[in-house]
């Protein structure tokens, strides 16, 4: 979520996983340990209400107001969890529209963490992130595994590590990942917080692409002994060991993303982490890159533009964490 926009033009396309060394324990198949959808996610997860820490001109609500709101429900038809950015009041230029940001109660420092969504928001001057987030950032580091900005199409997956221990990302001859790196060195502070960054090759896995193949699944896997990899699955191909509750890797194929533990101490970078969704407008990354990312005027003047939100909404059929 602190990552700033790195250009796409510097992108290093890479192969195919290849590498028996880098995908040690994705041939297990893996348990459920904990399961959420519309019946638990408000008693299991909280609602953030402090400044938003990437200076976007949002609001984020308390549980009480964001459901008076119409900002975070559960759809009685299907289950499924809303998380919105107020689209109907008026708002000057460069105000701050009232949005919502969740957290897990329950911290991780590994596993297969699985997240089903039907949509998530979209327009310009949003930005949308499902991540995970240690204590003390950056010191126990930072997991992006959906993020991007306006009419950004492709996903971008990233590590943001925080002690004197590298980590960078692995690039071997032979490739392990279908992605794009867009920058290698994962080190991050408040004043350099890139980190290091795959984009997604798949339309379908970002923005209106998304949205428009009424969604899909994102596989992270967090192994301490091997790395971390993620796939992501439009509707229609999603595994069928996913829908099952029975997921093993080893079946998917080559991961979009892969950050090998041979480039860095993963348990040494990464632990104690909290999920987390929000949704936040313009700020450090999505209100730098406006002007290049063809959103009319400015992302100040947007924020006034109640109707431009009003698709800025995720759509979660569930997350399912594994081990």
């Amino acid at each position: 979520m602190y990552a700033l926009l790195v250009s796409l033009l510097t992108a290093t396309p890479l192969g195919t996983l290849a590498s028996v060394q880098n995908t040690v324990r994705q041939t297990q198949t893996y348990a459920i340990q904990d399961w959420y959808d519309g019946s638990n996610f408000f008693s299991e997860w909280s609602f953030y209400t402090g400044a938003d820490p990437t200076n976007g001109n949002v609001n984020y609500l308390s549980m009480s107001d964001a459901q008076s709101q119409g900002l975070a429900y559960v759809n009685s038809g299907d289950n499924t969890l809303v998380l919105a950015v107020d689209s109907t009041s008026s708002v000057p230029a460069g105000g701050y529209r009232n949005s919502v940001r969740i957290t897990s109660n329950n911290v991780y420092s590994g596993g297969l963490f699985i997240l089903d969504a039907v949509a998530m928001p979209v327009g310009c001057g949003t930005w949308p992130s499902f991540w995970t987030c240690g204590p003390n950032w950056p010191l126990a580091g930072e997991i992006d595994i959906v993020e991007g900005i306006n009419n950004q199409k492709h996903n971008q997956m990233t590590l943001h590590s925080g002690t004197s221990n590298p980590c960078t990302i692995d690039v071997p001859a032979n490739g392990t990942f279908t992605g794009s790196v867009l920058n290698q060195k994962c080190y991050s502070n408040q004043t350099a917080d890139a980190g290091c960054s795959i984009l997604d090759s798949d339309s379908s896995s970002f923005g209106y692409g998304f949205n428009e193949a009424q969604g899909g699944v994102f596989a992270f896997l967090w192994d301490n002994s091997a790395g971390m990899s993620l796939w992501h699955f439009a509707r229609a191909n999603i595994p069928a060991d996913i829908t099952n509750q029975s997921p093993t890797p080893a079946n998917w194929g080559p991961p979009a993303g892969f950050w090998s533990s041979a480039t860095c101490d993963i348990a040494d970078n990464f632990y104690q982490h909290s999920m987390i969704f929000d949704i936040t407008v313009c700020g450090g990354w999505a209100g730098g890159a406006y002007s290049k990312s063809g959103c009319p005027g400015t992302c100040s003047q947007m924020v006034a533009n109640a109707s431009n939100f009003a698709d800025a909404q995720w759509v979660i059929n569930y997350v399912a964490v594994y081990q």
